[in-house]
């Protein structure tokens, strides 16, 4: 305790003093505890409505009633098309270990508490970082908490209501044989709506990065349209594994993934643009 008493005394009296390795990674650990305590924090409260939150939350696209089926079908009837109306899911669960539920039960309110906790989570990773930046670059990054936020949960969104709900349907009613029938273990169905919901909300970044890729001159937007048809054919392909066989199925997946790629490029030519003003700017003061 000495330490760190040494250590908060220190901080008081001149919060930029420099400091040691063993001090940063001090630092590090409180950020990192408070992260933790808010975790847990949103976990118990979603630990106390866990039943309605895994029946409606985390079954809700294993249901016909599902809100984004009656979207679906809407779409479908406005396109004069059948496609988009999603069929009854022949899907059952099943638990198979003694302690399988309530583990169950943690593990959905440790996502909940950590999806629904991640703007503070960020913001104590950029209390860490921001004292090791020079102005010029918390100034770049002003802003990065709301952004990256927005842009993670338009990633769990997207996941949520638009890509599990095809994912869940159409591996819930494929079947090689009738003799087969789809009795599914909450663990995977869990496993499967977790990572389809982290994975898209990590993937839902890529404008952050590429801004600051862009900004300290590793990616460039000719670099990125030089690119296009492979990113093109990499998204497509992507929607084809993600969404049932069917043209208007992997449209609706790959269309938002494409125009994210191509906000990126946007992001990545005004970033650009950015950094050779700054170092125009530079360039002119020290000619002064």
């Amino acid at each position: 305790m000495s330490r760190i008493n040494r250590f908060l005394s220190k901080r008081v009296e001149n919060p930029k003093a420099e400091m040691n390795f063993l001090d940063h990674i001090e630092e590090l650990r409180w950020h990192i505890l408070r992260s933790a305590v808010a975790i847990v924090l949103g976990a118990c409260i979603a630990f106390w409505k866990v039943e309605w939150i895994f029946d409606h939350i985390i079954l809700g696209p294993a249901h016909k009633e599902f809100i984004s089926y009656k979207w679906f079908c809407a779409l479908g009837r406005m396109l004069h098309s059948d496609s988009f109306c999603m069929n009854q899911i022949n899907m059952k669960f099943q638990n198979t270990a003694v302690t399988g539920q309530f583990m169950m039960s943690l593990s959905v309110s440790t996502m909940i508490g950590f999806v629904g906790m991640f703007p503070y989570v960020l913001w104590e990773l950029w209390k860490f970082i921001k004292p090791a930046l020079r102005a010029t670059e918390i100034k770049m990054a002003r802003g990065i908490v709301f952004w990256c936020s927005l842009l993670f949960f338009m990633g769990v969104c997207f996941a949520y209501f638009i890509v599990a709900p095809y994912t869940i349907n159409f591996f819930g009613n494929y079947s090689l044989s009738p003799l087969f029938e789809n009795i599914i273990t909450i663990d995977n169905y869990y496993d499967t709506m977790s990572n389809l919901i982290l994975a898209l909300g990590a993937v839902f970044q890529l404008p952050m990065l590429v801004y600051f890729l862009s900004r300290i001159g590793i990616l460039t937007p000719e670099f990125l349209r030089a690119r296009r048809r492979y990113a093109f054919l990499i998204l497509f392909i992507l929607a084809m594994v993600i969404a049932p066989p069917d043209v208007f199925s992997c449209l609706l997946i790959f269309v938002p993934l494409y125009i994210l790629f191509e906000i990126s490029v946007a992001i990545s030519g005004r970033a650009v643009k950015a950094r050779k003003l700054r170092e125009i700017m530079k360039q002119q003061n020290g000619d002064i």
